[in-house]
């Protein structure tokens, strides 16, 4: 099977995420970026759009009744650029990891347009 979209982590937020989860919650998020990277049409039970923002999408990973999520975008079309993630506590995703996410992603393209990346 060919892949649909690369998967690229932007610095080390997303692995510093990673590697502080049980490891049957690692398994569960390689699974989703695993569908993510190589299925055409994505549910959005895996990865939905951030209402409000322009291009922030929240990837999403639960494992009996804990959520998380992981923010992301796309960079030319294919890419999906892995940014922060957190443990969801509540019905809503805070504003506060909105924020770091769309600086993040803000910073990435400021680092791109530089030629830093």
């Amino acid at each position: 099977m060919e892949k649909i979209r690369t998967i690229v982590a932007y610095k080390d937020y997303f692995e510093e995420f990673l590697v502080n989860q049980p490891v049957k919650v690692q398994n569960k998020i390689f699974k989703i970026l695993e569908i993510i990277e190589y299925q055409q049409y994505i549910p959005t039970r895996y990865i939905e759009h951030i209402k409000g923002t322009e291009g922030l999408y929240e990837t999403k990973f639960s494992l009996g009744s804990d959520i998380w999520r992981v923010f992301c975008f796309f960079d030319e079309g294919r890419l999906v650029i892995l940014l922060n993630g957190f443990q969801k506590k509540t019905q809503k995703t805070p504003r506060t990891e909105i924020s770091i996410a769309l600086r993040l992603k803000a910073e990435y393209f400021e680092e791109k347009r530089k030629g830093k990346i």
